[in-house]
């Protein structure tokens, strides 16, 4: 019992102290003795100086490549092809097979440094963005080569920095879950990990929708899929770099499946 009195009296006394200081000194000692990590956020605060704060980032400069209801800007084979309800549809079916990869290509232009953010949703096979390609008319119709933001069903592809009929035929560039850089030979070199590639599949909402967003500056590629950073290329391969080209939506062959892209945005960053 005696312990207990004694907390009770010595607590408030020594509330009653602290008073009693500030009003002899005049200084505010209650704001003295507070925890340091308050004034993080005081104007002029070095910790809050060190950490400013941030904001979600937004479309600013992004113009929509797609009109939600044609194919307008927007070239390759009707047979797979169409636009519905603001949805850019790919679909193949037991009667309209895909012998031989090709794209859904823009004709607004090539794209150098850039960034893309478009919606997706996929039900069967592969697909994915094809960006600063180049046309292959010797090979096929609407047939690209070049970098590609990849994705599939099972989401063994998903994220990865792809390369189609690239230096090496089809390559990866940067896995998920991976920073690679690519240097004259080519000689593929690990950077960093961002994170487990298999743990990676779960960012992504199987048979949902999920956003994408490529960030394309110069030699690094970066793969984001809902707000996580999957993969980043670093492309140094002085005879390999391809620096421009264009853009196209990616119908794979093999079995019926059905993709589906919508709010199509782009945005060109100046060079300076």
């Amino acid at each position: 019992m005696k312990n207990t009195w004694t907390n009770r009296i010595h607590l408030p006394a020594f509330g009653g102290c602290l008073l009693f200081l500030s009003l002899l000194t005049g200084s505010d000692v209650e704001a003295q003795t507070a925890p340091a990590a308050n004034s993080a956020n005081r104007p002029g605060s070095g910790v809050g100086r060190l950490f400013p704060a941030t904001v979600k980032d937004d479309s600013l400069g992004f113009v929509s490549i797609f009109d939600g209801k044609t194919l307008n800007g927007w070239d390759g084979d009707a047979t797979f092809w169409r636009a519905e309800n603001g949805i850019l549809i790919g679909e193949t079916t037991p009667e309209k097979v895909v012998k031989v990869n090709n794209f859904l290509i823009w004709r607004g232009g090539k794209v150098k440094d850039f960034e893309i953010k478009f919606d997706f949703k996929i039900n069967g096979t592969n697909s994915g963005m094809q960006y600063r390609s180049t046309e292959l008319p010797e090979v096929g119709k609407w047939i690209l080569k070049g970098y590609q933001a990849d994705l599939d069903f099972t989401n063994l592809f998903t994220g990865n920095v792809h390369e189609e009929r690239g230096r090496t035929g089809h390559v990866v560039l940067a896995r998920r879950g991976e920073v690679t850089r690519v240097v004259d030979g080519p000689t593929f070199k690990s950077v960093a990990k961002i994170a487990d590639p298999v743990l990676l599949r779960g960012v992504v909402n199987t048979n949902g929708w999920n956003s994408y967003h490529i960030i394309a500056r110069g030699p690094i590629m970066i793969h984001i899929i809902n707000n996580q950073v999957m993969s980043i290329s670093i492309d140094e391969d002085s005879k390999n770099f391809v620096p421009e080209g264009l853009l196209g939506f990616q119908m794979h062959a093999g079995p019926p499946f059905i993709v589906q892209y919508k709010n199509i945005f782009y945005k060109k960053i100046e060079s300076k």
